[in-house]
């Protein structure tokens, strides 16, 4: 009952971030309505949630073991919820900046501690790749749960009525209900402490050496490529939606879920798909499918016209499509982090985390802002187009992924789970 509390914890902590993270692209829109900001502007919101994401896993991720991963996310959860409540108390684009910079300091400390603690709570790689995968599985229901959650609260007849950032009234309840769990889940954290305490100069050092072995390095490029794709399309597919499919406000975010409810679903299917194809192959096919699809279903964007009254029986075909892209990248990220994570020893999994945060938040901020400077020159579908791009050098990334795993003795097939971020 105990270990069921904690990892219930670990999962709402997770689906709170999800809500929070990937409302951005949401975020972006209704700013771009509310606010009067334009897209360049409105895109700075990923480089204040990315940057402090990274500056704080650098800073703290080795000393959280000393801190205690379960005090690290309660602090983290306070953070963000004090955040939120600023939101409609203060509406405006800077405390929406300071929002999302909360949110990434909050989520560099969330994250490490979550996937610390997955470390403790799992006894061999195949469990630990099950709960790492059913909790990322959980963070895209949160995905889909959030772009719904805020939609509800914009008004369809004024999309750029301050009255949705009434949504964050329930976020930072959510917050603290998610704090009392955690208060009464017990966590043993001895197997995390190494014998000695670390320095700052040791802690630094830590990552460092993780970085100099090739499977290590391999491994964040490849996670960096991954999340540069990811962001790309979950940022600003409720702009694209918006404004090269001409749909609603509220409709456009409604449509973008899909993409968190098909990544879902991919993570779901990659488990049963893995019993019988080893992880590289069935990444390599994932990365491929999902260049074909953006070959294949951009054109269809081109010159959309809908009526007024467009709903979801009338909406372009496209709008169904795109975001189907997430099906096909649902493995990836999941998969490539157990196989990393579980050939480390355990004292070793709050360097390594931060590591991986540090990479996937460059990676967000990066794609986001250049898909936000091609849409705002050339346009939302070139946008897309330009993902080809960082999807050939996953390729690459993978092949070179894979010989460091059989070298290290540990591309043992990674079962995906229950589900996927």
């Amino acid at each position: 009952m105990k270990r069921f509390r904690m990892v219930a914890a670990l999962a709402l902590i997770y689906m709170v971030f999800a809500i929070l993270l990937n409302s951005v692209g949401t975020v972006i829109l209704q700013a771009m309505a509310s606010f009067g900001v334009d897209k360049p502007q409105a895109s700075l919101l990923e480089l204040f949630k990315d940057l402090p994401i990274a500056i704080t896993s650098f800073v703290v991720a080795s000393f959280l073991p000393l801190l205690g991963y379960r005090r690290a996310m309660m602090g983290a959860l306070t953070i963000v919820g004090g955040a939120c409540l600023l939101m409609p108390m203060f509406p405006g684009f800077y405390t929406t900046e300071f929002l999302f910079a909360c949110v990434g300091v909050a989520f560099a400390l969330a994250k490490v501690a979550v996937y610390s603690s997955i470390g403790l709570l799992t006894a061999d790689r195949a469990e630990h790749s099950r709960l790492t995968n059913t909790i990322e599985g959980l963070f895209m229901v949160g995905v889909l749960a959030g772009g719904w959650l805020f939609s509800a609260f914009i008004d369809p007849a004024n999309p750029a009525d301050p009255a949705w950032l009434r949504v964050y009234w329930l976020l930072a309840l959510i917050c603290f209900a998610v704090i009392a769990l955690l208060a009464v889940s017990p966590l043993d954290e001895s197997a995390a402490r190494d014998a000695s305490r670390p320095s700052p100069a040791g802690s630094v050092g830590q990552m460092l050496r993780l970085l100099a072995r090739p499977l290590v390095y391999v491994f964040l490029l490849s996670a960096f490529l991954y999340v540069l794709i990811e962001q790309s399309f979950s940022t600003w597919l409720p702009t694209f939606n918006n404004e090269i499919l001409k749909l609603p406000n509220a409709m456009s975010i409604q449509m973008a879920s899909i993409l968190a409810g098909a990544t879902a679903l991919g993570r779901i299917a990659a488990g049963q798909v893995l019993r019988r194809v080893s992880w590289h192959r069935l990444l390599n096919g994932c990365v491929l499918a999902m260049a074909a699809l953006v070959l294949l279903v951009l054109p269809l964007a081109r010159g959309v016209t809908v009526d007024a009254s467009v709903g979801w029986s009338s909406a372009p075909v496209a709008a169904y499509l795109i975001p189907l892209i997430g099906l096909l990248m649902a493995p990836i990220y999941p998969v490539i982090n157990s196989v990393a994570l579980s050939s480390l020893p355990k004292p070793s999994h709050a360097a390594m985390t931060g590591l991986i945060v540090i990479f996937s938040a460059l990676g967000g901020t990066l794609g986001s802002r250049i898909t936000a400077m091609v849409f705002a020159r050339f346009g939302g579908i070139h946008a897309f187009y330009f993902s080809l791009v960082p999807m050939t050098l996953v390729l690459v990334t993978l092949f070179f992924f894979r010989r460091e795993t059989e070298r290290a003795g540990t591309a043992a097939p990674v079962a995906v789970g229950m589900a996927g971020k």
